[in-house]
């Protein structure tokens, strides 16, 4: 293992691939922009992201198009194919890439999705991983039986107890599930493998579940909450937990507190990763990758985009105002956001007059007109440079323990990751900090993780 200048070994980096679908990180309208639905797009990305030795790629989920002002909101121009479809079929044109789907636990039943991914595992091989996510708005809740939403103490109590029914109907298969009748010579199946009960708060349930015993037990579990419920959740349950951190100071005091709370869990430091998702603008210098993201900035932030992302702080209609010119005069409407439906940053924005006068005074200090200032005050790209410097950037958040690597989003798609793929990994493995081949055959092996058998295994033998 390659050592640092003061003989600490070198951390692996974790590397993974996000399709970004169409939002506000994409270029959808550039030329060499393709399709955000046609399998071939998932392939390319897919494929690149195995070439470059990358642990998986990842698809986020939404459950309804967005709405502003009763239309469809700008960036949602197209939909997104049933995460576990697509998944599927990128099993079948990959070898060795982790398949990770966002899946949402409000509007889902755990025999359902239990038997979803254990399905995929089987397909893949072992490659496949899931993001628990929880719904918060009666918007997206309209499309399902139960309608509605859930307060968010009671998504987190169904989410725990989601994953934890999960858990049981993975684990109700276990490797002695097959045993030998010694008189005869032949195998015989054990009658109770497959069989479940749980009754709890939100699942009443019972039966045989019927997929039998996946190549990696369960599925490896990722979470996104950053609030203190979230962090708790991931701390206890998940193998792998994003951040939205891109400074290394946040990013060290984020990684800090979440692994801190492992122990309480009886758990290693190691059996939590910590990924930030992350864009990226290369260039041949740094000078020129920085004009490069000037102008990837403006083409994902138009002057209409503009006033729609205000609107969503104002929460009152801006379309008669100029993007090119000052903030609004009129303060935001508190309260209850109603001009923009399953929209995720509005939640952002808790105290929305705080963030409307705090915006005006940067205006006026720098000059701004709506769309600098929403260019300059929403997600940039995390890493701007030569392939060089953006190696160097990499390597020196997961070497400081800000990370343990990053979820990288392409502002192009599909073709977006063929660059970094080409001159960017073969800087790190260079490094001694990034693999030069697959290793191991499941997504667990890609990230270090141990196998949940062996888990539990090791709790027997401990207590």
């Amino acid at each position: 293992m390659s050592t640092s200048s003061t003989d600490k070994p070198l951390k692996q980096i974790h590397l993974a691939a996000h399709f970004p679908g169409v939002n506000n990180t994409t270029v959808w309208s550039a030329p060499e922009a393709g399709s955000h639905i046609e399998f071939s797009s998932f392939a390319h990305l897919a494929r690149t992201a195995e070439r470059a030795k990358f642990d998986f790629l990842f698809l986020a989920e939404g459950l309804r198009l967005r709405e502003q002002g009763g239309q469809i909101y700008d960036l949602d121009v197209v939909g997104r194919p049933d995460t576990f479809t697509v998944l599927s079929a990128l099993a079948a044109v990959t070898e060795h890439l982790g398949l990770t789907g966002t899946i949402n636990s409000t509007f889902n039943e755990p025999y359902e999705v239990a038997r979803q991914f254990a399905s995929l595992d089987h397909l893949s091989g072992g490659r496949a991983a899931w993001n628990v996510v929880t719904s918060w708005d009666a918007f997206t809740g309209e499309n399902f039986r139960r309608g509605g939403f859930l307060p968010q103490e009671e998504r987190y109590s169904r989410a725990k107890e989601f994953l934890t029914t999960a858990h049981e109907l993975f684990d109700s298969w276990r490797g002695d599930e097959i045993i030998a009748d010694q008189a005869t010579g032949t195998f015989l199946r054990d009658a109770r493998a497959g069989a479940f009960v749980h009754r709890g708060e939100q699942f009443d349930i019972s039966g045989q579940f019927n997929v039998p015993r996946s190549p990696q037990g369960r599925p490896v579990i990722f979470q996104a909450g950053d609030s203190d419920e979230g962090r708790e959740f991931a701390a206890a349950s998940s193998d792998a937990i994003f951040s939205r951190y891109s400074k290394i100071e946040e990013g060290q005091a984020f990684y800090q507190d979440v692994k801190g709370r492992l122990a309480r869990y009886g758990r290693r430091h190691d059996q939590l990763l910590i990924l930030p998702a992350a864009t990226f603008v290369l260039g041949d210098t740094d000078a020129e990758a920085r004009e490069l993201a000037h102008e990837v900035r403006r083409q994902q932030v138009s002057g209409a985009t503009a006033i729609k992302y205000l609107e969503h702080i104002w929460n009152r209609d801006l379309s008669a105002y100029d993007p090119d010119g000052p903030l609004p005069d009129v303060d935001p409407i508190p309260g209850e956001n109603t001009i923009a439906l399953g929209r995720a940053s509005v939640r952002q924005f808790r105290d929305p007059l705080a963030v409307a006068e705090e915006w005006r005074r940067r205006a006026e200090a720098k000059h701004l007109s709506i769309r600098e200032l929403v260019i300059e005050t929403t997600t940039r790209q995390s890493f701007i440079g030569s392939p060089a410097t953006v190696a160097e950037t990499i390597n020196e958040f997961v070497q400081a323990d800000a990370s343990d690597g990053f979820i990288l989003v392409p502002h192009l798609t599909p073709g977006g990751l063929d660059a970094f793929a080409d001159t960017v990994v073969p800087l790190l493995q260079e490094r001694g900090v990034f693999r030069t081949e697959y290793e191991g055959t499941t997504l667990r092996d890609h990230l270090g993780l141990d196998h949940p058998d062996a888990e539990a295994q090791a709790r027997r033998v401990a207590s």
